[in-house]
């Protein structure tokens, strides 16, 4: 089950987001910035690892299945986010991008770069459900990223990551199913899939996409048995996909209360918990 605490910090991160806490912070802030193939999303949070602010901005096709395509869309993006958080008095310095676990070599740095060319600080860099289970806090149980362009997968044992993987299914995709069918462009594909008027006749289209994420998880996890599924990431947000999940997979299948907020919020956990650790380490060389 999603615990109480990890329900309360994403309320929490969805009503700072383009709001703020209350200002100005008098310590070091630390941002999680989710370069996905829909949004980009940037988290911030304090020293204790509380949400403090955010900004959320459609991608416009600057990311596509993990990988960065647009580099100057993305940087605009961002330097927007950043200047708007900034504006608020949210002084970010430091922050953490993620990238879906099959990314590696120049694509995964790539990432990097685009923090770093709005003046970030990169602090690290960390696979997507990884992050997620940041903020989820489970010891044991699988993480579920589907995002706009990929399905991430991220095995936990005994409070450890033992398996990471990646495919590229996701949001993006059923979009192309509707654009296919309705014989429309995808951007109009995707304003059918988020009306909630038509979210019946969409669910029975869209099912094939859902049954191929639950496919692919059923091929990572052959010869291991978690007790439960975590799905986050903006297409997990779709109703009936949980339902989907557990009948294709036969395992038990949970969604946090926004699953699109997970993913960032925790690249900004691993941000704050990287800069802690550093320092630490630091001062016991000192």
């Amino acid at each position: 089950m999603i615990s109480e605490a990890a329900n309360r910090h994403l309320i929490e991160f969805g009503a700072r987001l383009e709001h703020g806490a209350k200002l100005p912070f008098d310590e070091p802030l630390y941002a999680g910035v989710d370069l996905g193939t829909s949004n980009i999303v940037t988290a911030v949070v304090d020293g204790q690892g509380r949400p403090v602010a955010g900004a959320l901005t459609q991608s416009r096709s600057s990311v596509r299945d993990g990988v960065v395509l647009d580099y100057v869309g993305a940087i605009t993006i961002l330097r927007e986010q950043i200047g708007r958080l900034r504006a608020a008095s949210v002084s970010v310095e430091a922050a953490s991008a993620a990238y879906p676990p099959g990314i590696s070599g120049r694509d995964r740095e790539a990432f990097a770069n685009v923090l770093q060319a709005v003046g970030l600080r990169v602090v690290s860099l960390i696979d997507e459900p990884t992050a997620a289970s940041l903020v989820l806090e489970i010891t044991d149980g699988c993480v579920i990223d589907i995002g706009g362009g990929t399905t991430g997968i991220s095995l936990i044992e005994d409070g450890e990551i033992v398996y990471t993987a990646d495919e590229a299914t996701g949001g993006h995709h059923v979009d192309l199913v509707l654009a296919g069918h309705y014989g429309v462009p995808v951007e109009e594909a995707e304003l059918i899939k988020l009306d909630p008027s038509r979210r019946d006749e969409v669910a029975l289209l869209v099912r094939p996409v859902f049954e191929k994420v639950a496919s692919i998880a059923r091929t990572h996890l052959r010869g291991r048995s978690p007790d439960t599924l975590y799905l986050v990431g903006g297409t997990s947000c779709f109703p009936g996909i949980g339902d989907v999940m557990a009948n294709e997979t036969g395992l038990h299948v949970t969604l946090p209360v926004d699953p699109l907020l997970v993913t960032p919020l925790g690249i900004a956990l691993s941000c704050l918990r990287t800069a802690t650790d550093r320092l630490a380490g630091a001062k016991g060389r000192s």
